[in-house]
């Protein structure tokens, strides 16, 4: 299974915000759409930081409540991983485990292509293993 295959089933859509934005217009966003990060875009599209909910918690812990004023640019996480199309869900269950986070921008000439969340590798993952399973029971039943 691969990051394409992904991608194809539930679509190329990533919500982005622009570094100067608020964290209050992030956190309004993400509660919008129901997401846990926002990909941060700079003026030539690319990719130049990720703000996830964990990254508010951080800002909250360090700065108190009023951190909502600070911009999206000060709290994001700069030092992106992403993945690309050919990846596959081993590859992304490696790399989000090492790096112990959520959501893995995905990246295509160098601009952004999609995202990929834990949700969406573990219901893979599941898909896979319940075909493995099929597949067992047929050549049992075969044999």
């Amino acid at each position: 299974m691969s990051v394409r295959l992904i991608l194809e089933d539930k679509g190329h859509g990533v919500f982005t915000i622009e570094g100067t934005k608020t964290l209050v217009d992030a956190v309004t966003l993400l509660a919008e759409k129901g997401v846990g990060a926002l990909v941060v875009l700079g003026v030539d599209g690319r990719i130049v930081g990720i703000l996830s909910e964990r990254d508010i918690v951080r800002a909250m812990a360090k700065h108190g409540a009023d951190v909502g004023s600070h911009s999206v640019a000060s709290v994001m996480t700069s030092a992106v991983k992403t993945c690309k199309e050919e990846d596959t869900l081993d590859d992304l269950m490696r790399v989000m485990t090492h790096g112990r986070f959520r959501h893995l921008p995905v990246e295509k000439n160098g601009m952004l292509d999609g995202i990929v969340s834990i949700g969406d590798v573990v219901k893979w993952r599941i898909s896979e293993v319940e075909q493995e399973a099929e597949h067992m029971k047929a050549y049992i039943a075969s044999a």
